[in-house]
């Protein structure tokens, strides 16, 4: 099951706000921009372009990605815009590294709450 709809992020609209008035983190397996909304949950977006690979390796990034964030939101502070940019690098890793790359972005945003 991937992201309840509320939480996710689908309008190019809202990408491009995100890449034009955003703040950009880079990790070793993604980069994280994140942008505050006026909502009191955090709406999530996953990008997984064809440098990855075919269908069937963007569709397990983007599985392992949507797990991570799944088990992370909770710890979160609420009220963010939050898109996920997958690099090559994160094809064939296991969820725990791209959870803890995830959570070292999170912790340099501050989007990790204490």
């Amino acid at each position: 099951m991937g992201l309840p709809r509320p939480l996710r992020l689908a309008r190019s609209e809202d990408f491009a706000r995100l890449r034009r008035e955003g703040q950009t983190f880079r990790g070793r397996f993604m980069l994280l921009n994140i942008a505050p909304n006026t909502l009191s949950h955090n709406r999530y977006g996953l990008v997984t372009s064809k440098r990855l690979g075919g269908a069937v390796v963007r569709n397990r990034v983007r599985r392992l990605i949507r797990e991570g964030l799944r088990q992370v939101t909770p710890t979160l502070t609420a009220g963010w815009d939050v898109v996920l940019v997958a690099h090559p690098s994160i094809v064939g890793q296991p969820l725990a590294e791209i959870m803890r790359a995830f959570d070292a972005l999170a912790r340099q945003s501050g989007l990790l709450t204490p």
